[in-house]
């Protein structure tokens, strides 16, 4: 198992949609909120994501194709 730490901006179209369900759901990867911000205009969440390394890199291209901003935290570490 593997963990990486990411900072996600959303954009105001896709802040109600439920896309860290539906990717933890599709590529079977546990998110654990760290930090969120969230306005009428821009969400900011921070996630600790645990999975198989293969299954975090899916997850975070799924993340990105859905127009999600994905950035590492800085002193990540992946197991």
């Amino acid at each position: 198992m593997a963990k990486k730490m990411v900072q996600l901006i959303f954009p105001q179209k896709l802040i109600k949609r439920p896309v860290i369900y539906t990717m933890a759901l599709k590529h079977h990867v546990v998110p654990n909120l760290r930090r969120a911000k969230v306005t009428e205009t821009v969400g900011e969440v921070v996630l600790e994501l645990d999975g198989t390394k293969e299954d975090l890199e899916k997850g975070i291209r799924y993340l990105i194709r859905q127009g999600i901003n994905v950035q590492p935290v800085v002193g990540d570490v992946i197991e």
